[in-house]
């Protein structure tokens, strides 16, 4: 039986790898841009993470005439009153690292205390049909920022972000285990959900999206 596709709105290679697997279930058949043949940069002009998740997702929708799903996420740390924030990926300047990216923010907390090092990386998940009809999701894991790199797996900051009830670093963990409590995995489950719903495939026949299936 042809499945109807869902499309990810997004062109980070780690993105990519969790997502697949975590909509691998659905009743949809997951593509990538490249895929689709789709050459797209959203600039992400949002103040939060929900609105530059829907910018994302919304794009992504109307140039592919597919459902599709976008992430905007990023580590927000009390010490420095929220920040990086939705400037997560931007926090170092537009063409840095991620290892820019955590020397970086590592340098901004070099006299914070380690009791004063509390985060949590935040992510929102916009699912968008072409007809502009979208769904959003959250997700939220708490830690701490620890005061140096360590793992090798997961991108981002996930080399500095220490989970106490696990008592390791999220680059430490293998992919199974990070979706099951990372902030991406708590929303796209709850995507999952929705997706897995009447209602969503509703929604995806009004929004005249079958002529792409596979």
């Amino acid at each position: 039986m042809n499945r109807p596709r869902i499309l990810l709105a997004t062109n980070n290679a780690g993105k990519v790898r969790e997502l697949v697997v975590l909509l691998a279930g659905t009743p949809f058949a997951v593509a990538t841009p490249s895929d689709e043949g789709i050459a797209l940069d959203v600039e992400e002009t949002g103040d939060t993470f929900e609105e530059n998740a829907v910018l994302k997702a919304r794009a992504f929708a109307q140039a592919s005439g597919l459902l599709s799903i976008a992430d905007d996420s990023g580590l927000e740390v009390d010490a420095l009153d929220g920040e990086p924030g939705v400037r997560s990926a931007r926090y170092a300047g537009p063409d840095a690292t991620d290892e820019d990216r955590v020397r970086y923010l590592l340098g901004k907390l070099e006299d914070v205390e380690w009791k004063r090092r509390g985060a949590r990386f935040r992510s929102v998940v916009a699912l968008a049909y072409p007809d502009g009809e979208v769904r959003l999701f959250e997700g939220a894991c708490e830690g701490m920022v620890a005061f140096e790199p360590q793992g090798d797996k997961g991108f981002g900051y996930d080399p500095i972000f220490y989970i106490p009830a696990l008592g390791r670093h999220m680059a430490e963990l293998e992919m199974e285990e990070k979706n099951r409590m990372s902030h991406r995995g708590q929303a796209v489950r709850r995507a999952v959900e929705f997706l897995g719903s009447a209602e969503a495939l509703e929604l995806y026949g009004g929004a005249e999206t079958g002529s792409r299936q596979e």
